[in-house]
């Protein structure tokens, strides 16, 4: 049993080192003015095939928005997690990969949910502050939450017109509740799958 769960504790580092080289390779798409060297190219032929699976699935993207590095990163934070437990406890059941399963997306959905919101405020202060939406910064705010503010209102209100204003601050009402419902929910399907015997 020594052995076995040495093993897994190994097994759990390698994929935490693994996941910190993901996020570096993630930073550095964001820093392209900084140009492109050997340390680059051998993070990217370490990262990219796993980082290319996850790309492959168009769900992952919304708009330009690309979704697939935080999957990425979920299924090597859940798989270090399934090691991590058999190095400490030496066995696992079904109901705590479950959890850890619904922890890890709810991770991911939450993380998406947040940004969603964090963009809808950002969207209303343009909003009141009048703030010239063909800015750079301003236009991707917009770019971003339009789709959503479509998306909600025509959930909520079908055909119905809604003042701009009161629209954004309906989504980011829906938004805010959807996020503390599924928080509680995930709370609670959690508790029920660790208790499953198998």
């Amino acid at each position: 049993m020594g052995f076995f769960r040495t093993l897994m504790s190994i097994l759990s580092t390698l994929v935490n080192v693994y996941m910190l080289i993901v996020v570096i390779r993630i930073m550095l798409t964001w820093f392209s003015w900084m140009g492109r060297g050997g340390f680059f190219e051998i993070l990217c032929r370490i990262t990219d095939p796993y980082l290319n699976w996850f790309r492959r699935f168009t769900f992952l993207r919304v708009g330009f928005l690309d979704l697939s590095p935080i999957a990425a990163l979920g299924v090597l934070s859940l798989v270090s997690r399934i090691f991590s437990t058999l190095a400490y406890y030496g066995s696992i059941t079904v109901g705590i990969i479950l959890a850890m399963t619904l922890q890890v997306l709810w991770g991911a959905v939450s993380f998406f949910l947040g940004f969603l919101i964090i963009v809808l405020v950002l969207r209303l202060i343009a909003h009141f502050s009048r703030q010239d939406l063909n800015k750079p910064f301003w236009r991707i705010v917009a770019t971003i939450s339009q789709p959503v503010l479509l998306k909600i209102q025509q959930i909520l209100f079908k055909n119905r017109i809604v003042n701009f204003r009161n629209g954004i601050i309906i989504s980011i009402a829906v938004l805010g509740l959807l996020y503390v419902a599924l928080r509680i929910l995930v709370s609670f399907l959690s508790a029920v799958l660790l208790k499953l015997p198998i």
